[in-house]
């Protein structure tokens, strides 16, 4: 099985547009939105590629998976779909991202240590018939039948349902293993590169230790809270920041952190030096002393740390700053249990009377 040595992607996936909250009323169709990389996945005979989000080819940096695809009974199709990549029994941005390696070498040596999943969400084209223009239920009716036939371990099939409450359910089971719930419209067509379906992030809250800040570049207001957790030796770890303070925050913050400054900061893993993309504008990182606490809001954890910048919620004087441990950040559940897990909420729906 060779991959497509054509670099055009056949179109671009639908994407969709941030919400606060899942949509109500009947005609929604809910589904996991998974911690990977979003792919479209093409065969055509013998050729098969996976392609980004942004219309790059992928296959060579999953070589496991066009074997796969390649295996398949099915000869002609493409696919929306999400690539994942369990390591212990737990999603792996960061193992994704080790995949995107330049040596061909080390990305067959991951490939068989670290091999990838496909979680499939939409079925876009089968055997010459386009389903583009078909409403949402007609394709997940095809893509259903396509996995019944095509099931196996690294091939998966997301969950889904109607029920807004179930979605919800979801969430609040999930951790952090999803990244939240995707609503797409049953009647709906496949709109390609269009924002037409609505996501709901998830949203996570931790307790951290303030080991250090960040002035900016005049030193006359704090640019940022650096974060910090107490991993299992007892050392503090660097995992993040705040991000989003107001410009009166960011003063007022200054009399705040004073009196700490000079404190021993970050006993474990500490910050990098000031950013590439801030130069000029933000200085070197200031330890404190870990006596302030702060309660922060956080979608994802990648590599222990935060992946994004985290939001300030409010100072915690009540909590101890040993008390701001890695257990708050304890591990998601697999993606088959989550699978296992919906299953069980349908079947339950389907019982209630």
């Amino acid at each position: 099985m060779t991959v497509r040595p054509d670099t055009s992607a056949p179109l671009l996936p639908m994407e969709a547009k941030l919400v606060g909250e899942l949509p109500q009323g009947d005609g929604w169709q809910f589904e996991h939105k998974w911690d990977g990389f979003r792919a479209l996945v093409e065969r055509s005979g013998a050729e098969v590629e996976i392609w980004s989000k942004a219309g790059k080819p992928l296959g060579r940096f999953f070589p496991e998976l066009v074997a796969m695809l390649g295996g398949l009974e099915a000869t002609s199709f493409l696919l929306d779909g999400e690539l994942i990549l369990p390591v212990g029994g737990s999603l792996s941005f960061d193992a994704l991202q080790a995949r995107l390696h330049p040596a061909a070498s080390r990305i067959e040596k991951l490939s068989r240590e670290t091999p990838a999943q496909l979680m499939l969400f939409d079925l876009l084209a089968l055997d010459g018939k386009d389903y583009l223009e078909r409403p949402l239920a007609e394709r997940r009716t095809a893509l259903e039948h396509f996995h019944r036939n095509h099931e196996r371990d690294d091939l998966l099939l997301s969950p889904c349902t109607l029920d807004r409450n179930e979605a919800l359910a979801w969430l609040a089971q999930s951790g952090s293993a999803l990244d939240g719930v995707i609503a797409k419209r049953r009647d709906a067509p496949y709109r390609p590169g269009e924002r037409a379906m609505l996501k709901m992030k998830q949203k996570q809250t931790a307790d951290c230790v303030v080991g250090g800040v960040r002035y900016d570049g005049h030193g006359q207001a704090v640019a940022s809270l650096l974060l910090g957790l107490y991993n299992e030796e007892g050392l503090i770890d660097h995992v993040g920041f705040v991000s989003g303070l107001s410009q009166t925050e960011k003063e007022e913050l200054v009399a705040t952190v004073a009196p700490l400054m000079g404190g021993v900061g970050f006993t474990g893993k500490a910050p990098g030096g000031p950013s590439r993309w801030h130069a000029g504008r933000e200085a070197p990182w200031v330890p404190l002393a870990p006596e302030l606490v702060v309660e922060v809001l956080y979608d994802q954890v990648t590599g222990r740390r935060f992946r994004h910048g985290a939001r300030f919620l409010r100072w915690r004087p009540d909590k101890a700053p040993r008390q701001c441990t890695f257990e708050q950040l304890a591990g998601p559940p697999a993606p088959a249990e989550l699978a296992a897990g919906a299953r069980a909420l349908e079947e339950m729906a389907e019982a209630a009377p």
